[in-house]
């Protein structure tokens, strides 16, 4: 029994050279754009997650340094710097307090990097305002008794098995 073909044989035989060779060129121009395009999402990827960082950075500094003026009472404007370390890395970190145009207050700029040299061209500053005026207003505040209370808390009184 001979089978019988819809079409003639030349058109069910396949691809042209022709057609294979331009599916390759396609193929050879789209591959290097996608990888150029993923090299660059894994750098900016790295380069987020060493800005965040340095953010935290320069957030526990400020906050170590308000911690720090609460104690002793004294804020003067002047230039600071050091290493912190987080996420296994050491960052850089320059901090620089001056006086504003409004009394009794002071601009802290604290600007963090990766590497000692990129003070010019930090990967994140923050900038807080902070008060020279660190005294603190008793008055109208509710009185603290320095004891406790001798009066006992009250308890709920125990329950029965049956619930009452």
């Amino acid at each position: 029994m001979k089978r019988s073909f819809s079409c003639p044989p030349k058109c069910a035989m396949g691809f042209t050279l022709v057609e294979v060779m331009v599916a390759l060129a396609i193929v050879a121009i789209a591959l290097p754009a996608l990888m150029m395009a993923l090299s660059q999402q894994t750098d900016d990827t790295a380069y987020l997650r060493d800005k965040t960082i340095a953010q935290m950075v320069a957030a526990n500094k400020l906050a170590e340094t308000r911690l720090v003026i609460g104690s002793t009472r004294n804020l003067a404007a002047g230039k600071d710097n050091g290493i912190a370390t987080m996420a296994d890395r050491d960052w850089f970190w320059w901090m620089e307090t001056k006086p504003t145009p409004m009394e009794k207050f002071f601009r802290v700029e604290i600007s963090v990097a990766l590497e000692d040299d990129q003070k010019d061209q930090p990967l994140y500053t923050l900038t807080g305002f902070m008060s020279s005026d660190l005294a603190v207003d008793t008055e109208g505040l509710p009185e603290q008794p320095n004891d406790p209370p001798d009066t006992p808390i009250p308890t709920a009184p125990p329950r029965t098995p049956d619930g009452q």
